[in-house]
Parts: structure tokens; C-alpha cells; sequence
């Protein structure tokens, strides 16, 4: 009897451990399976729902961005015809002078005796050429010693004009209103003949301005004379100035690599330091048509490459693209897509191009 009821509780124990192991596991089949579908965005593990949209088309004005400092339409060095002693400055360099401004003089004291010694040098041959005259009239002197005496007269008077020509030169007069951008000399030099003694900017009522830019070589050859642009200068934060293209340099710059580009600017009463550093954005006359898409489409972008999902038969596609700007929550796509393509502006993160998507409005 013993023996029994032995045997009758060691078979229901073992029915019980087995009967525990399956609630056990039951159990936990059950967890994972309502995990999984709270993890699961999707209703269906195999189908993802998205939402698409059709790509916008808008014919946007292109701008070229360019840097450059300020310079004026003329820049000159002025200096004396001839050579000698720096008697006056009138100027200092910043300063602004008016056309016709005595700017520098040489001291006079060589000059005037080189006037004063041509000039008696001229009276003596006006003597002998009247008195050969006289002579020549008299059957004294033949007509070949009259000429050569008329000769010599000729020579005196242009040696008098070439000094008197040099004389005037000795002082500097403005060419034209500007201002001294720098002094190469100063008052008691011994300066040659041409040397450099003042360096000017010529204004006229702030219309002699420019920026002068530098440019790659297809924005060169994509800007023409007479082209809009707009500038800022740091000297001037916040204000805009209006300005076109005024020439285009024909070889590039070998220092910088580039190629120059001035910009004639109105700056209405504002007066720049020549140097001053200023951006210039240059607008295209013609207009380009660009892809506008959500900036939530882009996926993997990367400085202006990225990708983003358009859907075909069904079935989602992985596309490269270009970007040229982004503006707020827009992209403005250069290359990559079609007019005619619906992209993914949705779970674009679940999707591969093997999903199965279902499109949702």
C-alpha cells in the first residue's frame, strides 16, 4: 500500500514540473509577442505605411557671392617732370583735394636760373640774326650765313620754351578731385626725375568707387558688363549698397588665381577708406528652375549631396541628389529628380528598397 502511494505522488509531481515549464514558457511567449508589438510603429511588421508628395518646380534668379576690397576707378603717383630739391608738400595723406590743387612744389632757385640763362641766351641770337639781316642786305653776308643765323635763333627759342615747359612741372596740380593715399616723400628730399611722390585716388561726387572682386572662372563667364549686384561693407553693417558690373579683367589675377571683376557702387553719401572689405552678391539676369521637396525627405545628407525616397510601381527608390540652398523648411534641389516624381516625406528612416509600403494620405 506504501508503495503505491509512493509511485501515485512521484507520477503527479512530475506531470506538475512539466505542466509549470509550459505556463512558464507560455508565459513568456506571450511578453515578447506584446513587446514587440509595442516597439512595432507599423501595424503590420511586412507593410510600412508612407505618405508621399509631389516634387514643386520654381524658376529662381541665381546670385554669385563674391568678396573684394574697395578701391577707386583711378589711382595715380604723382610726381615733378625733372629732378631736384622738395621745397612744399600741401597735403597729407587722407586728406581730399579739389581739381586743379597745388599738391607739391621743387624749390626754384635751379629752375629759375635755368629760365633766366635761356632767356639771355635768346636775346643774343635775336642780336646777331638782326645784324646778319643787316649785313645780308648789304651784299656783306651771303644768304647761307643769314640762315644759319636764323637757325641758330630757332634753337634758342625752343631750348627757352623746353625750360619753361620743365618749370611748370616743377609743382604738382590735381588732375582731378581725390584724395592722398599715401606720401612716398617728404619736404627737403633730393627726388629724380618721375620719382613717385604722392600716391592719389581720384573721386567725383563718390561716383569713382569700386569693389573689386575676385571670381572662379564659370562665374567669370557667367556675369557680363552692366550686370545688378548688391554690397555690404564692414565699415557701413547695416546698410545695402547698389552697384553693377563696371569691367572684367581679360587674364587672371597670377597672385590669387582668380579673376578680377569691379563693381561700380553708389554709395549715395557715404565716403569708404580705400581697402575697406566688402561682399557683393551678383544677380543672374536669367532665371533657373529648381526642385523645391520638404526638408524632412532628405535622408543621409551630406554638405550638398544627400538622398531621399520616390516611389515607383509601388515600390519605394533610393535617389541621389544635388542641393543648392535651403531656405527655412524647403531644399532646393540642383539635380536628381524629375518634375514628375512622388517622394517619401514620411518613415523614410524604416524604409529600404526591398519594403513593402503602403501610401496613406
Amino acid at each position: 500500500m506504501k508503495l503505491t502511494i509512493r509511485k501515485y505522488l512521484k507520477k503527479h509531481i512530475a506531470v506538475s514540473k512539466k505542466g509549470l515549464g509550459i505556463l512558464l514558457a507560455l508565459t513568456l511567449f506571450y511578453a515578447c509577442k506584446e513587446e514587440k508589438k509595442e516597439n512595432s510603429p507599423f501595424e503590420s511588421e511586412d507593410v510600412i505605411p508612407i505618405k508621399t508628395a509631389p516634387v514643386e518646380s520654381f524658376a529662381l534668379k541665381n546670385t554669385i557671392s563674391a568678396s573684394g576690397l574697395v578701391i577707386t576707378e583711378n589711382q595715380a603717383n604723382y610726381g615733378f617732370k625733372i629732378g631736384g630739391i622738395i621745397s612744399r608738400i600741401y597735403v597729407e595723406e587722407g586728406q581730399f583735394f579739389k581739381k586743379g590743387q597745388l599738391l607739391a612744389s621743387l624749390d626754384e632757385t635751379e629752375i629759375n636760373a635755368g629760365l633766366n640763362q635761356t632767356d639771355l641766351n635768346l636775346k643774343k641770337y635775336e642780336r646777331d640774326y638782326k645784324r646778319a639781316s643787316n649785313l645780308y642786305k648789304d651784299s656783306v653776308y651771303t644768304l647761307e650765313q643769314l640762315q644759319n643765323t636764323k637757325t641758330g635763333l630757332d634753337i634758342a627759342k625752343k631750348q627757352k620754351d623746353a625750360v619753361a615747359f620743365n618749370a611748370r612741372y616743377s609743382k604738382i596740380y590735381a588732375a582731378a578731385d581725390g584724395f592722398v593715399s599715401k606720401k612716398t616723400a617728404n619736404e627737403g628730399e633730393v627726388v629724380g626725375a618721375g620719382s613717385p611722390i604722392l600716391a592719389i585716388n581720384e573721386t567725383s561726387q563718390n561716383n569713382n568707387y569700386l569693389l573689386k572682386v575676385g571670381l572662379t572662372d564659370k562665374e567669370w563667364a557667367a556675369v557680363k558688363a552692366g550686370q545688378k549686384a548688391t554690397v555690404t561693407l564692414d565699415g557701413y553693417p547695416d546698410e545695402k549698397f547698389d552697384a553693377f558690373i563696371f569691367r572684367k579683367s581679360q587674364a587672371a589675377d597670377a597672385a590669387l588665381g582668380s579673376f578680377q571683376v569691379e563693381l561700380k557702387l553708389n554709395l549715395k553719401n557715404s565716403r569708404p577708406a580705400v581697402g575697406m572689405f566688402g561682399k557683393a552678391e551678383i544677380k543672374a539676369e536669367q532665371s533657373e528652375d529648381f526642385i523645391i521637396i520638404p526638408y524632412n525627405s532628405l535622408i543621409e545628407a551630406d554638405g550638398n549631396k544627400a538622398f531621399v525616397f520616390i516611389v515607383e510601381n509601388n515600390k519605394v527608390k533610393r535617389q541621389p541628389v544635388t542641393i543648392n540652398k535651403f531656405e527655412n523648411n524647403k531644399v532646393f534641389i540642383k539635380e536628381g529628380l524629375q518634375k514628375t516624381d512622388q517622394i517619401v516625406i514620411s518613415n523614410s528612416a524604416y524604409l529600404n528598397e526591398q519594403s513593402t509600403i503602403k501610401i496613406i494620405k
